[in-house]
């Protein structure tokens, strides 16, 4: 396969984002085949897909890693990564939202936006990504792009810029009305057949101008220049209105909106064309700012091909044929093969292996990767995610990628023993590519344990390691991962660590402040150490000692988060104090401090939302309330189903799925996602500790 290298103003690095079912995948494979990288449409139903190629994906019918391919449309060339929808996968959303330019959201028509359709809105968000909003699925009983435009407007507080108006309802939407142009798409029964562009019919004409004029308000609402000619009724060009709206959607001030149902092809070129016309390329992102590893200054980097490498990580997996491979994002400078680069996180340098372009199950060789492009390269065993590749010259480190802590357990273990260093090796492995999956030893029981973000995490994981590893395996019932926190402060607990044995002895003594912390702030240190009675070297020592102390666990090796710890006293000896004895006397205080803080036991709440059919309402509130869920809304849906939403801890989810298909007759759909921690109930929280037979006089305050 001859592979091109384009100029970075005509490459488009997407991803396509939505909650689970939504038709992320489908939308990719009617694309790759509306560009003609495949000359098959591929079904997920029938488990024929490009981009699931994974064996569980293509049963599960849901994608579970995101899946890099490559096309081509107008001249430029486009990078994809079907992203998963499932929560349980949000880290592969997360890694991939970090090295794009531009997003797809698809929304279902039906359902508008959902409970991960928002998740993922806020990740986009938090980087900052350009997005379009494709409503899909507008040919389904019940789809209305009225309702779902709405739900946008409602749970996203998105700016919305209409482009299209669909033609016809429900199995008879067949095509669009394309404002810009004013002209009407419509699509044939044959998805072979090239859609058609014909005159808007003469009933949908008043209608069309009038959202023209809606349009037309909403971007020059984004451009001063733009609205004083518009207010001042002078002829304005489709061409520059189209060069506004692209101004706005690069900058996040508009949300483009399209219709499509990508199932029978209808949406998909001018949702391509779309892509060209208003999501950035590499060229519009410009520089990027990372910190040089040696100085702790920050550096930028020119988005050219003489620039100094600079190189992110965002994915790493174990192929059965081609071993580690890696995927990353050339920022400026190219990487070349056989070339030595710095690997600025892990400060070593390697020698890069083989390049290859991927085309989610397969790939092509290239002899480099340009600043703009999403590659891979294979053979680099010491290469992880987040690492950052550079120029050795030219040192540069890119901002890690932080993902949420896994929030259930299980433990496994080997049917037979001459298996157990083979699943521990490919458990690690697991862990390297997944940074949301860990795995530990219990030093109790001396099992093997995984944590993950969910049920279908770990059980995906297992069934990978049974399948593609040929190892049989046990597992114990999944266990909730809680956390401690303290209700209170603690003021002016001291820690002392003094010890003798001959010559130099161990001398540390601190006195520390404890305070609760906001939800989810984790663990916060500070120091009010004045005149040197702690020396300077020491106290990071003393905030090490209450991270170790923290981690460990004060009660029943329960974790504690959510605290503030402020260093206000001590001493030092001039010869016997040391970094270790500081480190000791910090966890001794911490431990005490937490004693006399009223400390709480945390658990992990999820967000939760039940679709089901109006019929069954009755039943699935009954069986959330028993389940300890803080309903927060009930909404219901023009397609004869009801959304429900609340907040829910998750010790008591395990076997919900079961629960919920017997009462609704297999009719209702739940997804779930971590939240937060919060405070366990008293009478909950007793009776845990008592099972577990953890003794404590600790009390809730």
């Amino acid at each position: 396969m001859k592979i091109t290298h384009f100029d970075p103003e005509h490459i488009r690095n997407i991803g396509l984002i939505a909650h689970i079912d939504a038709g992320k995948t489908t939308t990719t494979e009617r694309i790759l085949f509306a560009s003609g990288i495949t000359h098959k449409l591929g079904s997920v139903d029938d488990g024929t897909t490009v981009t699931d190629w994974m064996a569980q994906e293509r049963e599960r019918g849901i994608t579970i890693v995101s899946a890099a391919v490559t096309t081509q449309w107008r001249d430029h060339q486009i990078n994809i990564i079907d992203t998963p929808g499932h929560i349980d996968f949000t880290a592969e959303v997360q890694r991939a939202l970090r090295i794009l330019d531009g997003g797809v959201v698809i929304f279902d028509g039906v359902h508008g936006v959902e409970s991960q359709s928002e998740t993922v809105w806020r990740q986009a968000d938090r980087f900052r990504v350009p997005r379009l909003c494709f409503i899909n699925k507008l040919d389904r009983t019940g789809a209305d792009y009225h309702t779902a435009l709405e739900s946008i407007h409602q749970r996203l507080r998105a700016p919305l810029a209409v482009l299209q108006l669909p033609l016809g309802e429900e199995g008879d939407f067949h095509g669009v009305v394309d404002l810009l142009q004013m002209r009407a798409v419509v699509w044939h029964d044959d998805a072979r057949m090239q859609p058609e562009t014909v005159e808007i019919p003469g009933d949908r004409r008043a209608e069309a101008e009038h959202a023209l004029d809606t349009l037309h308000e909403t971007i020059a609402g984004t451009d001063d220049t733009l609205l004083e000619r518009y207010l001042s009724e002078r002829a304005i060009a489709p061409a520059e209105w189209r060069s506004a709206l692209r101004r706005a959607t690069l900058d996040n001030r508009l949300y483009p909106v399209l219709f499509g149902a990508a199932l029978r092809n209808i949406g998909v070129e001018p949702l391509l064309d779309a892509v060209i016309d208003l999501l950035p390329s590499p060229q519009d992102i410009g520089e990027i700012q990372g910190v040089n590893p040696v100085t702790g200054a920050p550096e930028r980097r020119a988005l050219t091909g003489d620039a100094p490498l600079a190189a992110l990580v965002f994915k790493t997996v174990t192929d059965p044929y081609a071993g580690r491979m890696a995927y990353l994002r050339v920022y400026s400078g190219d990487l070349n093969s056989g070339a030595t680069v710095l690997n600025a996180t892990r400060e070593c340098k390697q020698r890069v292996g083989r390049l290859v372009r991927v085309f989610a199950d397969h790939r092509a060789d290239i002899d480099r990767v340009p600043a703009g492009e999403i590659d891979a390269v294979l053979s680099m065993k010491q290469l992880y995610t987040g690492d950052t590749l550079c120029d050795p010259a030219h040192p540069l480190l890119l901002e890690n990628i932080q993902f949420p802590h896994p929030v259930i357990s299980l433990s496994v273990e080997a049917v037979e023993n001459k298996d157990r260093e083979e699943i521990i090796r490919v458990l690690t492995q697991f862990a390297e590519e997944d940074p949301t999956f860990t795995v530990t030893t219990d030093e109790d029981s001396g099992q093997t344990v995984l944590s993950g973000m969910g049920e279908l995490h770990l059980e995906v994981l297992i069934d990978r390691l049974q399948r593609e590893h040929a190892v049989a395996v046990r597992t114990g019932r999944p266990q909730v991962n809680y956390k401690t926190s303290i209700a209170r402060p603690a003021t002016h607990v001291e820690g002392r660590y003094v010890h003798q044995s001959g010559g130099h002895g161990q001398y540390g003594h601190v006195v520390l402040d404890l305070a609760p912390g906001e939800p989810g702030s984790g663990v916060r240190f500070t120091s009010r150490i004045r005149g040197g009675v702690i020396p300077e070297p020491f106290i990071p020592a003393v905030a090490k000692g209450v991270s170790q102390a923290a981690a460990a666990g004060v009660i029943g090796g329960l974790p504690v988060t959510d605290f503030e710890v402020t260093l206000v006293d001590g001493s030092s000896h001039h010869v016997d104090s040391s970094e270790q004895a500081f480190s000791n006397a910090g966890a001794s205080a911490f431990r005490e401090a937490f004693m006399l803080a009223s400390p709480v036991l945390l658990e992990p709440i999820c967000k939760l939302e039940v679709v089901t059919p109006e019929e069954y309402l009755g039943s699935v509130l009954g069986q959330l309330n028993a389940r300890r869920c803080e309903l927060e809304q009930t909404e219901q849906l023009p397609d004869g189903t009801a959304t429900v939403r609340g907040l829910v801890p998750l010790s008591e989810m395990f076997g919900y799925a079961t629960s919920l298909r017997s009462v609704t007759q297999g009719r209702a759909l739940f997804t779930m996602e971590f939240d937060h921690f919060a405070p366990v109930p008293e009478s909950v929280g007793q009776r845990l500790l008592n099972r577990w037979g953890i003794r404590t006089s600790a009390r809730r305050a």
